[in-house]
């Protein structure tokens, strides 16, 4: 896994003690695995990029947008470079996220599907 560089952790981790109202809200949504029990992160790094959320198994981003990510080529650029890395990414405006949650868990939900089945054991494990 390639190391992240410490300004871009350092950065994320400041990003999770000043979380805007719909990051708040869609937080309360995915975080303790509610989501079918898939396992998000907040803030998370994905260099040189901070993702909102990330679900790393399902390589699922959510990003909550306000106003200044209106026709923003800096973020369609972001986009196609995570993109290119087999990140999805699901946007949505920070307006949707306090009024219609609903709406956007099940869209998340959609996203995701079901949790993989887990590996067989290999041959000899779980024998005694």
């Amino acid at each position: 896994m390639p190391r992240i560089p410490k300004s871009t952790k350092t950065q994320a981790r400041g990003m999770r003690h000043i979380p805007t109202d719909a990051e708040r809200k869609l937080w309360s949504l995915l975080r303790r695995r509610q989501l079918g029990g898939w396992y998000f992160r907040r803030q998370h790094a994905i260099p040189p990029y901070i993702a909102d959320f990330a679900c790393v198994e399902a390589r699922l981003i959510v990003e909550a947008d306000g106003g200044q990510h209106a026709d923003s080529t800096h973020d369609a650029r972001r986009d196609e470079r995570l993109k290119a890395q087999g990140w999805r990414i699901l946007r949505f405006w920070n307006n949707d996220a306090l009024r219609h949650s609903e709406g956007v868990t099940r869209m998340i939900w959609e996203a995701l599907g079901p949790l993989p089945d887990p590996p067989p054991p290999s041959a000899g494990e779980g024998e005694e």
